[in-house]
């Protein structure tokens, strides 16, 4: 009896510790696209003759 448990909650525990890191990946994710778009926008400033007033920090 005392195994079923130590294994349900090892498999408990395993399923948190996955969904955790999977919203982590999706995050990095999102970010990543956020700071393309960012990118993209000082980009298209430059181009339209304005300079740059911040720098960014990744």
């Amino acid at each position: 009896m005392a195994d079923e448990i130590t294994e349900t909650s090892q498999t408990v525990a395993a399923g948190q510790l996955r969904a955790f890191i999977e919203r982590v990946e999706r995050l990095e994710e999102e970010k990543s696209q956020i700071q393309e778009d960012i990118k993209e926008i000082f980009a298209e400033m430059k181009g339209t003759g304005f300079g740059s007033p911040l720098k960014l920090v990744a």
